[in-house]
Formats: structure tokens, C-alpha cells, sequence
């Protein structure tokens, strides 16, 4: 028999514990059960031995070994005693680099070498039992064993043949349907965006004159908010403040107001009025825009300087200086404009989502009703009448040497002559006849 499983036609032994019984190979099948060499054509000569019991066509039975020489239990071996030493060598300091990277590529490769051995050896081995057949001689129904010794697999379809359906790509949710609602960054999204624009020139008198009392309450805006914000405050009657205390929230500092002295202390508009005009205020009428402009909401007693400072920019031309105060600015503003229907600039929406990726949970102030008095704009004021032009001085006439109530004496000097006199010119006033021209430009006593 050779390697591949072959057999030549002979005299086998195919139960190893049975040496001596043997039966006929043919090349094809087995001798039927029952044959012996006694009573067949086919015995071996006198003297002639079996082949060695290792050449009879059998499966080979593998002898099982140990767990703990399984190549899993090797793995884990190395692993507990080679990891812990890399682990200990990448801690050692004052070691070159490259000692540790070898050492790591080197476990590395030890592992690879390790698994490629273990799977090489869990391979199922070529050779296989003998199909048993049923030969045409046979007087038993007992069906003998196939001479192949290598069993052929039916090749199972690999992974590569198989049609796998390529899932369909996760749509990327949109901002708005990450956001939470009741923030100011779901606020922002719902503005429109769009650049400044405005029916006619800003004008401040377009948002009314001064502070009004919008709620009715008897005070009128200013003093509203400085009551609502400042501290140990001193009151002339029920609205007027006279001093008090602001912790200012643009600096974080604490600012000392008094009413008609040094104060430092303005009440801001967040959203600038003149802002807001080229953003949608120039559209609404005159109750709207006088409601803008006395909102608490839109409203804060802040530093004056950097009320100033700021003038009517808008969050990407200007924050506070406290950053602290940044998203809760920023989330005022986007209260406010929603509120009345303002849009925001492309510039001004980018930096109001820079600012609020610091606090995307920042709530978003409750804006309140419009309160919108029943108030009428007044008439433009008539332009003033141009003042009459002053008639002109009547010309001044008399001979050279003579005076009247119209033409001043002859002092003979220009040098003599009192505050108040010359000078007189050429042909306008007599008096130039008086007086020596030494200069020639027409005008004497300059």
C-alpha cells in the first residue's frame, strides 16, 4: 500500500488486533467475509509473509493528548510569562527605543507562529475510513470496506461566493433633530438667515421718544429694570432710583450707580435697535418698534463703557468681555428675535453656534407677549423755514474831506483810527479816499 491510499491486489490483515487473519485486496473490493487463504486461488506462497499490520488499509486513529499541551494552554503560557516582562520593559526608563519596539514586534511574531502551528494541526487529516461497498460475489449483505483511503469534500460555498446584501449607509441626523427642544441652539436653527437689509435710513426717534411704561405699572422702563437689578438701592418715591449696586454682567464686577451724578451705569438694548432695523424692524409699525425698545427681555443695566463699546454690533462683531455671560447673551438675543420675527445674518448665526457649542443645553428665555400700546407715530416734524437773507448795507456816498452820520471822520492815520473803525475798501466805502493805499490792494486800515 502506499501513502495516497492505493493498495496493490494482496493479502491484507484489516483488523490490526488480528494480524493473522487475513483477506484478499483485488484492487477493487475485499474477498468476501469467510476467505481464507486455505480455500482460495489467491494464497500466498509457502514462507510468504503479510504485509506489516501499519500498510492495512485502516483509519488511522489519532492519540489524544493532554489539555495542558493543547496549543491554547501553550498561548497562555508564553502570555503569562512573556507580557508581563513587556509590559516591565516599556516601564524601565533610560532604555533605547528601538530594544523595546524589537522586543514587541518579536512577542508579536511568537504569537502569529504560535496560532498558525495550532490551526495547521486542527486541520482534518486526508485520510479517511474506507467507504464499505457491496461487491457483486458477496453471499453476505454485509458490505465491505472501500480501498480509498482519501475521501474527497463536497467544496461549501465560501464567504466571498456568497451574495451579501451591502447595508444601506445610516443617514447623518440633521442639527435640528439632535438638538433639545426648549434650547437656544434648537432656537437658532428655527431663524431665518439672511443678509441686512431696510426700507429707509435708521433713525432712533423711529423707535419712540425715550423710555415709556409699557406694562402700565406707573414706572416707566429704565426704572423698571434698575429696580430689578440693582441693590442696596436708595428710591425717590416708588420708581425713581437714586443710587444702588449692579453686578454687571458684561465685566462680572460690581459698578456703584447714582442718578445724576458720576453714574456708570446704561441700560443696554441686547439686540441693538439699529440692528434690529436692518434685520426685519424696519418692516413693523411705529406700537411694534416702541415695544421693541422698552422689552425687559431685550433690556440690562450694564457697564457704560462697554454699552459703548459695543454700539450696535451684533454677536459676531461683539461679545462681553465676561465670558461667563456669553451663552446666556447669546441665548437673549435668539429669545428676542424670535420673539419679534427678526432674522439673523450669516456672520451672526456662525458665531452665535460657535458660542453656544459650549452650552448646546443653554435654555432659551421665556420671550412673553408682544406688549404693543395703543400709540400713534407722530407727524415728522415740518422742515424749519430758511431765516431771511439780511438786505444789503447801502452804499456810502460823500466827497473826499466830509462826514456825515453814514461815513466815519477823516483821522488822517490809519493808525489813529479807534476799535471798531476800517477797514474800507475801493470803491465801497468813501473813507478809502482818506488814506494812503501804500500797498496797492484796494483796502485800507486792515
Amino acid at each position: 500500500m502506499t501513502d495516497n491510499g492505493s493498495a496493490a491486489p494482496g493479502w491484507y490483515a484489516p483488523d490490526p488486533a488480528r494480524p493473522h487473519d487475513l483477506r484478499y485486496w483485488d484492487g477493487l473490493a475485499w474477498a468476501p467475509q469467510g476467505t481464507s487463504v486455505a480455500n482460495t486461488a489467491h494464497a500466498p506462497a509457502a514462507g510468504a509473509n503479510p504485509p506489516p499490520p501499519e500498510t492495512v488499509p485502516v483509519r488511522a486513529v489519532r492519540r489524544q493528548r493532554p489539555w495542558w499541551t493543547s496549543w491554547p494552554a501553550i498561548a497562555v503560557g508564553f502570555f503569562l510569562c512573556v507580557f508581563p516582562g513587556l509590559v516591565l520593559l516599556w516601564m524601565r526608563r533610560g532604555t533605547h527605543l528601538a530594544i523595546k519596539v524589537g522586543a514587541t514586534m518579536g512577542v508579536l511574531v511568537l504569537f502569529i507562529a504560535i496560532g498558525s502551528a495550532g490551526s495547521s494541526e486542527e486541520q482534518p487529516s486526508a485520510a479517511a475510513e474506507p467507504t464499505p461497498t457491496p461487491t457483486a460475489t458477496a453471499p453476505s449483505a454485509t458490505p465491505s470496506p472501500s480501498p480509498s483511503l482519501s475521501a474527497t469534500a463536497t467544496p461549501s460555498p465560501t464567504a466571498s461566493a456568497l451574495s451579501t446584501p451591502t447595508p444601506a449607509p445610516t443617514p447623518t441626523p440633521s442639527p435640528s433633530q439632535t438638538l433639545t427642544d426648549g434650547t437656544a441652539a434648537a432656537a437658532l436653527v428655527a431663524l431665518e438667515v439672511k443678509a441686512e437689509q431696510a426700507q429707509s435710513p435708521y433713525e432712533r426717534e423711529a423707535f419712540g421718544d425715550g423710555w415709556v411704561d409699557v406694562d402700565r405699572n406707573g414706572c416707566d422702563t429704565r426704572n423698571d429694570m434698575l429696580i430689578l437689578r440693582l441693590y442696596e438701592r436708595d428710591m425717590s418715591g416708588s420708581c425713581t432710583v437714586t443710587s444702588g449696586r449692579l453686578t454687571d454682567p458684561f465685566t462680572g464686577t460690581s459698578i456703584w450707580f447714582e442718578r445724576g451724578g458720576a453714574s456708570e451705569v446704561d441700560i443696554d438694548h441686547l439686540v441693538a435697535l439699529s440692528a434690529a432695523w436692518v434685520t426685519g424692524a424696519s418692516e413693523w409699525d411705529y406700537a411694534t418698534r416702541v415695544a421693541f425698545a422698552n422689552d425687559p427681555l431685550n433690556l440690562e443695566p450694564v457697564d457704560a463703557g462697554e454699552n459703548r463699546s459695543k454700539g450696535d454690533d451684533d454677536a459676531s462683531e461683539w461679545l462681553p468681555p465676561h465670558r461667563d455671560f456669553h451663552c446666556q447673551y447669546v441665548a437673549r438675543q435668539i429669545a428676542i428675535k424670535g420673539k419679534y420675527g427678526l432674522w439673523v445674518t450669516p456672520a451672526e448665526s456662525s458665531a452665535m453656534e460657535r458660542v453656544l457649542g459650549a452650552c448646546p443645553d443653554e435654555p432659551l428665555p421665556a420671550a412673553g407677549e408682544v406688549i404693543a400700546l395703543d400709540i400713534e407715530e407722530p407727524a415728522p416734524a415740518a422742515p424749519p423755514e430758511p431765516e431771511p437773507e439780511p438786505e444789503p448795507k447801502p452804499k456810502k456816498t460823500a466827497d473826499a474831506g466830509e462826514t456825515s452820520e453814514d461815513i466815519d471822520q477823516n483821522y488822517g492815520a490809519c493808525y489813529k483810527l479807534p476799535a471798531g473803525k476800517g477797514p474800507y475798501v475801493k470803491g465801497v466805502d468813501p473813507e478809502y479816499a482818506f488814506y494812503q493805499d501804500r500797498d496797492g490792494d484796494g483796502v485800507v486800515c486792515e
